[in-house]
């Protein structure tokens, strides 16, 4: 089987600060690096690094050409990323010594992805294949209408999050992942908590108090695993990342989740996005 991934890719600026700034600081950094990132590109390098084969859909513009490069040299499959006029989306990030994050996003490329490169990636799958987006592109409806006709099964992850576009897919989807922030709000906007959304599962992230998965059984609660983070950007990706890649395996979900928490435990140890997401053999390997 495989994972379609219509995702972001974006160049990943990180600087670590003494804290986030506040509004109308200066603030200078001690370190400025740049990365691979963007939750699409996160979530495919998290696939791939879990055993599963991943095709990225995407787009990118010529200044981020090695984005592409690096996300082949990590095991994407990227003939459906399309080089754009325009700008590669880009990501400055502020990261303070507890790991904490501020987030501007300059979304470019990713939000001008050719509906042509969906439909040809698409047209390529198998029933049965996953499929996954963001709320970081365009075409989010289009694709999950199209890939649920095709008898794909179509996850969701609901980030950066907006009510209004969760619920304009609501209907087709097999798997939606948010955090705990933004589960409350689209509880708000819904009235309907996670388990009465219509979703076979859905699973709200909670940080360092782990996640908690709503299935068929009711709702299950899966421990975080104690580490002392040093910078939790990218993390949420890769636990998403991993819990796809388990179920694309034909894992039971209580494995996937199990497996995933590793992967997000290791992931918050470590500076940087899609480069540094923990491979499977570290994952098998790390036991808190």
């Amino acid at each position: 089987m495989a994972v379609w991934n219509l995702g972001s890719i974006n160049i990943d600026v990180v600087y670590s600060v003494p804290h986030i700034p506040v509004p109308g600081e200066t603030l200078a950094a001690t370190d400025r690096a740049t990365f691979l990132g963007g939750k699409g590109a996160n979530m495919s390098v998290a696939i791939a690094r879990s055993g599963s084969r991943v095709n990225h859909i995407g787009a990118i513009g010529h200044d981020g050409i090695w984005t592409g490069e690096r996300l082949l040299e990590y095991g994407v499959d990227t003939q459906h990323i399309s080089i754009v006029d325009g700008p590669t989306s880009q990501a400055m990030i502020a990261v303070d010594p507890q790991g904490e994050n501020a987030i501007i996003l300059a979304p470019g490329a990713s939000v001008d992805i050719p509906q042509t490169t969906l439909q040809t990636a698409l047209s390529e799958a198998s029933t049965g294949d996953w499929f996954i987006t963001q709320n970081e592109t365009n075409l989010q409806r289009t694709a999950v209408t199209l890939a649920k006709k095709m008898g794909l099964k179509v996850g969701y992850a609901a980030a950066p999050f907006d009510a209004a576009r969760v619920e304009a897919v609501l209907e087709h989807l097999d798997f939606l992942i948010l955090n705990e922030v933004e589960a409350q709000q689209l509880a708000d906007a819904t009235g309907k908590t996670p388990d009465a959304l219509g979703v076979a599962d859905v699973i709200v992230t909670l940080g360092g108090d782990g996640a908690d998965w709503y299935g068929a059984g009711g709702k299950q609660h899966f421990d975080a695993f104690p580490v002392t983070p040093v910078d939790t950007t990218g993390a949420g990706d890769t636990f998403t990342g991993y819990v796809l890649g388990g179920l694309d395996q034909g894992m039971p979900m209580t494995q996937a989740i199990a497996m995933a928490t590793k992967a997000g435990a290791l992931m918050v140890t470590r500076h940087g996005t899609a480069d540094v997401i923990p491979d499977l053999s570290e994952v098998r390997d790390f036991n808190g």
